[in-house]
């Protein structure tokens, strides 16, 4: 397609010309307006001209007769641009005035009329048009009164004129304007389209250029950029967890392979076997964890969670966790205490659960005993479950008193399979901050890390209304 082809196509250069169709439809309807105007205010003055002097004349013919009307119309007639004049007897033979001839049969109906006419004493041979008004007078004699109309005829045509040119100026113009606005409308576009062909190839960190205007393709390449880069991001995540999928799972399953290969080349009774069994199904109960915490990620970051959301009560989730994982702290010699007040929130109660779970579960396997008061007062409890609103929002926070997490690492803490170099001695897969991360954001709140001094302090900042609510 060449250059003038695809200008012609574009939308903005087709928006031209109809705006240009309005805009000269509209100036030539102003034009031929006021051209009509202007004609009708001439003829009026014509007019009102014809019948004041076609009232003076037949006052004087009514006071000084056929001799005195003839000696007045004389008079007019010989004025310089006099208007036109004929008296004419009831046979229609002319007696005095300024005219030679008329077209046939104006003299013979009284009124107003426009026809064609001579002058007397007039070398030119070309015919003039005029605007007429025929009296009859009594005894049969009849008087015309006219005026010429050329200068209304010389007036319009100057406007015709000047409409013309303006309509034509106004096309010219508005070709230009199209033109103009349709080639850097099409040089916004063909950038855009050779960057997105890029990205289409497989460079998905080709960005839309944005032009300091502020205009709405401006306002379009912002929120097109805005979407590659949560794409690049999504991908660079896929990427990134792919990896650490191949990392991290090669190792249990290579463990639970080599374990029944030593189960089936020396296990010799029954009871090795079932001991092998249950480490295989243990170790077969950790993936199907791992593999069951990546999909309630999967299922947080693509939002199909939303469809659960009801409101239920923050307090009653932290009690039932404290309920839940009580034994388990104290097997491992730690206090679990909770500390909650009633906050009625807006989510899925299954994920917003399972991430406080998470915490919790992180809390214990990572948090140490605290130590005994110097002067025998009661202690913090090891670790604290709490819940409360602030503002607009619930908090649902675990702190503890273990090693905590390094200011620097924070960001990095919640990446999936992500396991700081502390913690490498702890089984684990390292998606419990991912998963309440992904929680925290699909209910439109974040996952806050801050120190306890000592030990970690994880918030889950979610909006009480809901995602859904505020967006309503």
């Amino acid at each position: 397609m060449t250059a003038f082809g695809k200008l012609i196509r574009t939308t903005a250069f087709r928006l031209t010309l109809v705006y240009l169709f309005l805009f000269a439809l509209f100036a030539a309807s102003l034009l031929g307006y006021f051209a009509w105007n202007t004609r009708r205010m001439i003829t009026e003055q014509i007019t009102d001209t014809v019948n004041s002097e076609l009232s003076e004349l037949s006052n004087q013919f009514a006071k000084g007769g056929l001799r005195g009307l003839v000696a007045a119309v004389e008079g007019r007639a010989l004025r310089p641009g006099a208007n036109l004049y004929l008296v004419t007897t009831p046979q229609g033979q002319g007696v005095a005035g300024n005219v030679a001839s008329l077209e046939p049969g104006v003299m013979d109906h009284p009124g107003w009329a426009e026809t064609f006419y001579k002058r007397l004493e007039e070398t030119d041979t070309k015919s003039h048009y005029a605007l007429v008004k025929v009296s009859q007078l009594s005894g049969g004699f009849r008087i015309l009164v006219g005026r010429d109309l050329e200068e209304r005829r010389r007036l319009f045509g100057i406007v015709a004129k000047a409409a013309q040119w303006s309509v034509l100026i106004v096309v010219v113009l508005g070709l230009g304007g199209g033109i103009f606005v349709g080639r850097r409308v099409l040089r916004r576009i063909d950038a855009m389209t050779g960057t997105t062909q890029r990205i289409m190839a497989g460079d998905l960190s080709g960005r839309l250029p944005v032009g300091r205007s502020g205009d709405e393709i401006d306002r379009l390449a912002e929120n097109l950029n805005a979407m590659l880069e949560r794409i690049e991001a999504l991908m660079a995540g896929l990427k990134e967890v792919s990896d650490n999928i191949a990392h991290d799972l090669k190792t249990p399953l290579t463990r639970l392979r080599n374990r029944a290969e030593e189960a089936l080349a020396k296990s010799s009774n029954e009871g090795e076997y079932r001991a092998a069994l249950e480490r295989t199904i243990d170790e077969s109960d950790g993936l199907i964890r791992t593999f069951n915490a990546l999909l309630m990620i999967a299922r947080a970051e693509s939002g199909q969670a939303r469809d659960n959301m009801t409101d239920f009560d923050a307090a009653e989730v932290a009690h039932g966790i404290h309920e839940l994982y009580e034994p388990l702290a104290e097997d491992k010699g730690l206090t679990l205490e909770v500390a909650a007040d009633p906050a009625t929130i807006h989510g899925n109660r299954e994920l917003i659960s399972q991430a406080l779970a998470n915490l919790v579960e992180n809390a214990i396997k990572y948090g140490q005993p605290v130590a005994p008061r110097p002067d025998g007062g009661v202690k913090s409890p090891d670790i604290l479950i709490e819940a409360h609103r602030e503002g607009d929002n619930v908090l649902l926070s675990v702190r503890d008193h273990g090693p905590g997490i390094p200011e620097a690492d924070r960001e990095r803490a919640v990446e999936r399979f992500v396991r700081l170099e502390a913690s490498r001695t702890q089984p684990g897969s390292g998606l419990g901050l991912s998963l309440a991360s992904a929680v925290a954001t699909l209910h439109g709140g974040d996952l806050r890390l801050a120190d306890s001094q000592p030990g970690l302090r994880v918030t889950l900042v979610i909006p009480s209304r809901g995602v859904e609510q505020k967006a309503v």
